[in-house]
């Protein structure tokens, strides 16, 4: 690896609690090191072919290595009591899906948050006694719940705005109006509620 130059930093810890934050981290820290292909897909390089060069032999070998570099990752990012469920384990994608079975739960787990979250995010209403930055965090924390979830954005604003509060109604109707297939982003969204 070219990496010898970048310092990276070393993986986060999983203790059993936060695991979308921690997959996301995990995630983006495994493709730093081009390990994310080996997680995901779980196979093994092709075959050397018939007299193989000296290239062709140190590439396969770095290939191959990095099926045991992303486990290592995997294992080394994980507190002592997650590491006993996936000691076991023999690749990373093993041990990654395992995580991802029990911490992150089935997809019909998954798309009951995603609705508990979308009903959260549509009750949301702004508090006399708050102020616009106040909203805006409590809003962005149900969107990035809801955005880890693998959810667009532009759909979860969308499906809210008639529950925004009236006096900021006129702002928002403004900002869409704009162009209809426009992207509401959370900066327009934000940045339009200070008007």
């Amino acid at each position: 690896m070219a990496m010898s130059s970048i310092s990276l930093a070393t993986p986060p810890v999983f203790s059993g609690e936060n695991y979308q934050i921690w997959a996301t981290k995990m995630k983006t820290y495994l493709k730093a090191f081009d390990l994310w292909n080996v997680v995901e897909t779980g196979e093994d390089p092709p075959p050397l072919r018939a007299n193989p060069t000296l290239a062709q032999i140190k590439n396969h070998n770095e290939e191959s290595m990095k099926k045991f570099k992303a486990l290592t990752c995997i294992q080394t990012a994980v507190s002592d009591s997650i590491f006993t469920r996936i000691m076991a384990c023999e690749t990373a994608k093993e041990a990654w899906d395992k995580l991802k079975e029990e911490f992150q739960g089935s997809e019909r787990t998954i798309q009951m948050r995603v609705l508990n979250l979308r009903r959260e995010f549509e009750n949301l209403k702004m508090k006399d006694s708050d102020t616009v930055q106040e909203f805006t965090d409590r809003l962005l924390k149900v969107v990035n719940q809801i955005r880890m979830l693998e959810m667009q954005l532009a759909d979860i604003l969308t499906k809210a705005l008639p529950k925004a509060r009236f006096d900021y109604l006129k702002n928002l109707i403004g900002i869409c109006c704009k162009s209809v297939k426009e992207v509401l982003t959370v900066n327009t969204f934000k940045s339009n509620l200070k008007i």
